[in-house]
């Protein structure tokens, strides 16, 4: 099992929603970092797109 963070009050659980106030919680890690990663090319197009909005 992985630790998991609520995004609205910061609360650390197991659960996929919030013990304390019911909100999404989501991996607190960023993912592994692959020098052969498929989708990098993408992501950077993505990140430089919302910058721009």
């Amino acid at each position: 099992m992985k630790i998991k963070k609520c995004k609205s009050c910061g609360i650390y659980t197991l659960k996929d929603a919030c013990p304390s106030c019911g909100g999404q919680t989501v991996f607190p890690h960023p993912p592994k970092f692959s020098p052969l990663d498929p989708y990098g090319k993408y992501r950077r197009a993505l990140k430089k797109q919302a910058g721009k909005a």
